[in-house]
């Protein structure tokens, strides 16, 4: 069975590491906050201006004045600061956030993203995904495996507008993990009850698959 949004998420907070300082985009991203491996000392950072961002808060406890960059009420952590978008994106352009999480519309298989734009409808604007795949050290991307139309949507080359280019170094998508290589995509991980064969179909880039390919571990 493919993975939910949950498991995504799950899985990619497998990816944190202590003290990492990490930045989790809109959609999916945000809910690796909520599964943040015990032991570990991560510092989620929020491109609105805070760093220090917790888990989302629980049913009647919310605050209307604490929000993330895609406007979800969140938990603070004891320590968290706040501070201006400007002192935001002065700490992600000098290169001190060491993982990003975005969702995306599209992966190449050269690890350009697309993740902002589908030409002909409304947008809201960029965000600050351009400047966190320009400045980020990693980029994991959570992401379904194909669009709604069963169409793949990690690509040989993308047909979207780009966000970033070759900066993509990992995808978690409903159906496996991927690494990003200088020879295409290469098959990590696979969901749990889903085949090695069900992935390949359903991935338009090159995809390099070597030896027996574990399923994923929850």
């Amino acid at each position: 069975m493919a993975l939910d949004k949950y498991q995504i998420a799950q899985r990619i907070a497998r990816e944190l590491k202590d003290g990492y300082y990490v930045n989790l985009g809109i959609g999916i991203p945000t809910l690796v906050a909520n599964y943040v491996p015990q032991g570990i000392d991560v510092i989620l950072q929020s491109e609105n201006g805070l760093l220090g961002m917790g888990p989302f808060p629980i049913k009647g406890e919310e605050d209307a004045d604490l929000i993330n960059a895609g406007k979800q009420t969140i938990t603070t952590l004891p320590g968290s600061s706040f501070f201006d978008s400007a002192m935001s994106f002065g700490m992600i352009r000098a290169g001190k956030v060491d993982l990003t999480v975005l969702g995306a519309m599209e992966v190449s298989e050269n690890g350009d993203i697309a993740n902002w734009k589908i030409p002909g409808k409304m947008v809201k604007g960029m965000g600050g995904a351009m400047d966190l795949v320009a400045s980020a050290k990693n980029i994991v991307v959570a992401m379904m495996h194909t669009n709604p139309k069963g169409e793949s949507k990690l690509l040989p080359n993308c047909t979207l507008p780009l966000t970033g280019v070759r900066c993509v170094k990992k995808i978690v998508s409903d159906l496996a993990v991927i690494e990003v290589t200088l020879d295409g995509f290469k098959l990590l991980e696979r969901a749990p009850g889903v085949s090695v064969e069900e992935i390949i179909s359903k991935t338009a880039g090159k995809l390099i698959v070597e030896g027996e390919i574990e399923e994923m571990k929850f």
